[in-house]
Parts: structure tokens; C-alpha cells; sequence
């Protein structure tokens, strides 16, 4: 028998952990290993426990969400752990932020209940959540910061011409079968250049890819 997805629910409202938490425990595939309050104990709590993947929220006092998502995934010891931010806005101006720290991806807390399970089990299979929603929120957010205080551009060098084509799909927020299906190519295909492009840009996951598609300037927001 496969062993249940393991989840920390990091957020300072105690009314709402325990909702997740009894939301979580409804599915026989996931389990919560622990709750953390600030992000500092969100941190500490990873090292100790070792979920696969952290639903956390993006302002905790004591270290906030975005802040504790960096310090995880810069933590060689937590390769393999996932953040999942959340949020009270739509267009909360921390997204691209948390994106750039390292969270696979972002939800909203009103989001409905059978879709943050499935995000969940997304996240934990190494996916990220980038719906198209997601992405334009993110091409939104990059398009409003003054051009000076954005990242210095990011080489693509050794990045072939069929891989810049997949990277600008996935930061459209394409999945891997709609991607298949606008080249024409095999899903297999598909995950071998995304692996490609993990391994050539240092990324840790599609979220990352996502980010540096528009630092480099390969995909620019829509005027």
C-alpha cells in the first residue's frame, strides 16, 4: 500500500488549520504530520518532520510565509519538500514573490475543498500549480514592478529553439498535455524537455521555469 502524501499546515489562524487539517484527513491518501503558526516554527518543523509537502500561508507574523518558503528550499535537506502558498487575495502582490522563493505554486483559501486536495497530490507528485489563472496573475504582478527593481535577465544560453517553445507555453501556464497537443508531440516528449529545461536552467520545478521565462525576456507581460 502506497504511504499517505504527508502535509504541514502552516498558517497563524488556529480556526483555520484545524479545518484544513480535518479537510486533509477526509482523504484516505493524505495525512497532516503538523501544524506550525509562524513561519519560523513552519521551518523548524520541515527540519523535524519531513512532509512532503508544507500548505503554506503567506502572512504569519514571525517570519512571514514568503520568507520561511525561501529558507526551506534553499535547505539542501528539503529537496524533495513542496510549498503550497495561500492566500486571502486574488491578486495579492506577494505572488510573484513566493514563486521567486521557491513555492511550487499558490491557491486561494476560498478555493474549493476537492480542488485543494487535488493541488495538494499535484504538488506532491513534483507538478506545480500554475493554472492559466495562476499564470496571469504572476504576468500581472511582474508588468506592475518598476522595471528597476526586477531581476538583471537570465541567460538562456544552451537552451535549444524547441525548448524555448516549450518554456514560453509553460509560462503561459499551459499543462504538459496542452502543450503536446499545440506542438504536436508526445506527452513523453513533453516531459523530457521540461526535464531538459530543469537540469539546463537550474530550476527546481515548473514554477521556477515559469519565473525565469520572464527574466530572461523570452515571454514578456501583454501590454
Amino acid at each position: 500500500m502506497t504511504e499517505p502524501i504527508r502535509v504541514l499546515v502552516a498558517d497563524d489562524q488556529a480556526l483555520l488549520r484545524g479545518s484544513f487539517r480535518a479537510l486533509i484527513e477526509t482523504a484516505p491518501d493524505l495525512t497532516v504530520v503538523g501544524e506550525a503558526a509562524t513561519g519560523a516554527e513552519a521551518v523548524e518543523l520541515v527540519h523535524a518532520l519531513r512532509p512532503d509537502v508544507v500548505l503554506m500561508d503567506v502572512r504569519m507574523p514571525h517570519q512571514d510565509g514568503i520568507e520561511a518558503t525561501r529558507r526551506i528550499c534553499q535547505d539542501a535537506d528539503n529537496a524533495t519538500v513542496r510549498v503550497l502558498m495561500l492566500t486571502m487575495f486574488d491578486l495579492d502582490v506577494h505572488v510573484f514573490s513566493a514563486l521567486r522563493a521557491g513555492a511550487a505554486g499558490f491557491l486561494l483559501k476560498d478555493t474549493p475543498p476537492a480542488e485543494l486536495l487535488n493541488a495538494i497530490r499535484v504538488v506532491a507528485a513534483g507538478e506545480a500549480l500554475l493554472a492559466p489563472t495562476v499564470a496571469r496573475r504572476l504576468i500581472a504582478e511582474f508588468a506592475r514592478s518598476p522595471q528597476s527593481t526586477r531581476p538583471l535577465p537570465r541567460a538562456l544560453d544552451g537552451v535549444t529553439d524547441r525548448e524555448r517553445q516549450v518554456l514560453t507555453l509553460v509560462a503561459r501556464g499551459l499543462s504538459n498535455t496542452e502543450i503536446a497537443e499545440h506542438l504536436h508531440l508526445s506527452l513523453a516528449t513533453v516531459k523530457t524537455y521540461i526535464g531538459r529545461l530543469l537540469t539546463k536552467l537550474q530550476a527546481r520545478d515548473r514554477a521556477q521555469l515559469v519565473i525565469i521565462a520572464y527574466e530572461s525576456g523570452l515571454v514578456t507581460p501583454a501590454p
